[in-house]
């Protein structure tokens, strides 16, 4: 199964863009606010705050695109921002037999994939993925690919 929010890079965009023309406005607003007329007080920091607030909440949220590839015999992962410099963009593959579990955390808006692999030294390693921007279907069928590859590995351990 494959899985991308690639197509959804030019609406990531355009919010990017529209939040830092907020920012913009917003802190030309406070300099003439300040110098000429002075009517919003202490409110016009408002102008600069809520879009900064705004910018931070964007970047929490996590990397918008999210890749997944399961066709053939590995797991492909791929989270990445469309702002190439803000963060490092992940790419995980491995053989369908290491993956161990997963886990999707939600909390309020935020989301994240959380997968256990097994390692060389017998031990486990857990990756983690931003999917805050996937929608509620395609969360569910990542879901469902990943419990049908946990529970092809079970079988096949046991039978051995």
């Amino acid at each position: 199964m494959r899985l991308s929010n690639r197509k959804k890079v030019p609406v990531y965009n355009f919010f990017n863009i529209l939040l830092l023309m907020m920012l913009s406005a917003g802190y030309v607003c406070f300099i003439i606010d300040r110098m000429k007329f002075d009517v919003l007080e202490e409110k016009s920091y408002l102008l600069i705050i809520i879009p900064i607030i705004l910018l931070i909440i964007n970047y929490l949220y996590g990397r918008q695109i999210f890749e997944y590839d399961s066709q053939g015999e590995a797991l492909h992962f791929k989270n990445r921002n469309i702002i190439p410099f803000i963060d490092k963009p992940l790419n995980d593959e491995f053989p369908k037999y290491k993956l161990i579990k997963f886990e999707m955390i939600s909390v309020l808006f935020f989301r994240r994939l959380y997968v256990t692999v097994s390692s060389k030294n017998g031990g486990s390693a857990i990756l983690k993925y931003e999917t805050s921007y996937l929608t509620r279907k395609e969360v569910n069928d990542l879901k469902t690919s990943l419990n049908k590859v946990i529970n092809a590995n079970k079988e096949k351990r046991h039978q051995e």
